[in-house]
């Protein structure tokens, strides 16, 4: 009788345990390899071939000869940590942990004029400097110490670890760093039918308008993160020279919505990260569930799956757009970037798992001279970890030093403003007022020639090696009528300029006077004749 046929499944596993263990060993870890490659993109030693940041200007731009030349970050390598050499590990990270640094902030609460309510967390350079979270001092009016104004990302507020680093290290350089916190985040409720957006840009325009106000002598500079990059350029294409900005820096930008709504949507991993941004958007709306039951679609906002399906359910209904696409069209800052008027540095990551790199406006970037856009291989969103300890951003330092550097040089932003309103401001204060105006500058100075100009800033003479300018809305009154003796009195050259304008304009009309009165003399003579 013949033996009963083995097993195939029976040979297969003897035949597997005729190999040895370390084989095993050996396509485990190549597995493994495979998977932090691919997958989680782990690039080690990719940092050390590909690390150089790639720099994008316009070849005559001042900004970038003058300013980004001087900075040392921009032109040298981005090494990230070791240990975090993946776009996921650091964002990961950055958003579980982050190693920020410890302190508190000084809140100061900003009423709207719809109602609402924005959050403005402080960190002055002397309390990081004293360190005694109970003696922070307030700013005075006079104060000429640069302030920062921090737009944070989506969801995200002053407590955030990448904020943190940002604030603490700006104001340890020396600035006064504010948080403008999104309506409805920092333990803030809303108090108005509104809610931000990731192209709301109202609210940055009043608090910048309200800061301008407060703090006179002290220049403007702004940085977005995230979402609120976004929102930073918008705002910046929407006021152009009317900014009080003197200079602003973007992080991160998505840029385009639209696109981006296409890349998050792509693929597994991004996925993951949709889903997570969406549970963060649902947790927001928990805290403000009256509001969006009696605004919204509340059914959907907890059924949402992605972004797009919160923005469909939710910001759709509140900011009255027609569709999702509608919304991301018109949010998007890319469509700005041709008319921001004041030095903006653009830093992204061309790894960043959800900004996509396709969004980058490449061209509309080179082609305006106040933009330098600076992208590097790697570095996940908002993380940009380096040093064995991961105990800073690289985004951060490169921010402090453009920023040191714009506020040291010529190049900042002179915010321009209509005429008219210069001349209805100055015409309705009192003449003591306006003196004052005149001796704080700038102010409007009428030349002797008549011409119309803008006069020079005085650097402040109180910081040694910073130079800040000093801008007041409030300028003298503008003298509109003048009499011809006075103007003649002003300069030589008017007087052979109107001579000459004269005798050119004059002379046909002589000879028509002329003409006229010897025929009307000829007249009587020929008639007695006939």
């Amino acid at each position: 009788m013949d033996d009963p046929m083995p097993s195939p499944y029976a040979l297969l596993f003897e035949a597997l345990w005729l190999i040895p263990i370390r084989h095993y060993l050996y396509a485990l870890i190549l597995i493994w390899t495979v998977f932090f490659y691919k997958f989680v993109e782990f690039h080690f030693l990719g940092e050390y071939f590909r690390g150089r940041v790639n720099l994008i200007y316009n070849p005559d731009s001042p900004i970038y000869h003058g300013v980004v030349s001087r900075c040392r970050t921009l032109h040298s390598r981005y090494v990230a940590t070791p240990w975090l050499a993946s776009p996921h590990l650091q964002t990961c990270f950055l958003n579980f942990h982050g190693l920020p640094p410890v302190f508190t902030y000084t809140r100061k609460l900003f009423r709207a004029s719809d109602g609402g309510t924005i959050a403005l967390d402080w960190l002055t350079n002397s309390h990081v400097v004293d360190g005694d979270p109970h003696n922070q001092k307030e700013i005075s009016k006079e104060d000429t110490t640069p302030i920062a104004v921090v737009i944070p990302g989506l969801t995200s507020d002053s407590s955030s670890a990448y904020l943190k680093h940002l604030a603490y290290n700006t104001a340890k350089s020396g600035w006064n760093v504010v948080v403008s916190n999104h309506r409805g985040l920092g333990g803030v409720s809303v108090t108005s039918d509104c809610f931000y957006n990731a192209g709301w840009t109202e609210d940055v325009r009043v608090v910048l308008d309200h800061l301008q106000h407060e703090f006179p002598m002290a220049p403007l500079f702004a940085i977005g993160t995230s979402i609120g990059a976004n929102i930073l350029v918008k705002y910046l294409g929407e006021e152009g020279e009317k900014t009080p900005l003197r200079g602003a820096v973007a992080i991160c930008s998505p840029w385009d919505l639209l696109i981006g709504d296409r890349f998050i949507s792509r693929k597994f991993k991004q996925r993951l990260y949709d889903r997570a941004l969406t549970i963060g958007l649902q947790g927001y709306a928990q805290l403000h569930e009256p509001q969006y039951t009696r605004l919204a679609n509340w059914e959907g906002i907890k059924k949402s799956r992605s972004i797009r399906d919160f923005d469909n359910h939710a910001t759709c209904h509140v900011g009255k757009f027609e569709t999702v696409d509608t919304f991301y069209r018109k949010s998007s800052s890319t469509q700005y970037v041709g008319n921001v008027a004041v030095p903006l540095l653009c830093i992204s990551a061309l790894d960043d798992p959800l900004c996509t790199k396709e969004a980058i406006p490449w061209e509309e970037c080179r082609a305006n001279k106040n933009i330098v856009l600076a992208t590097t291989n790697h570095g996940g969103h908002l993380a940009f970890f380096e040093g064995l300890t991961a105990s800073s951003l690289w985004w951060v330092r490169a921010t402090n030093e453009f920023l040191g550097a714009l506020s040291c040089s010529r190049y900042m932003h002179i915010q321009k403003f209509n005429l008219v309103q210069i001349q209805e401001s100055g015409s309705s204060g009192s003449g003591k007022q306006d003196e004052t105006s005149i001796n704080q500058g700038p102010y409007l100075n009428i030349a002797e020639d008549g011409l119309v100009a803008a006069a020079n800033l005085e650097e402040n003479t109180t910081r040694s090696k910073e130079a800040t300018l000093v801008l007041n809305q409030r300028g003298p009154k503008v003298k509109d009528k003048r009499s011809f003796n006075v103007l003649c009195r002003q300069t030589k050259r008017s007087i052979w300029l109107l001579g000459y304008i004269g005798m050119v304009t004059g002379f046909p009309l002589v000879g028509m006077l002329m003409n006229y009165l010897f025929r009307k003399k000829q007249r009587p003579i020929t008639a007695s004749k006939s």
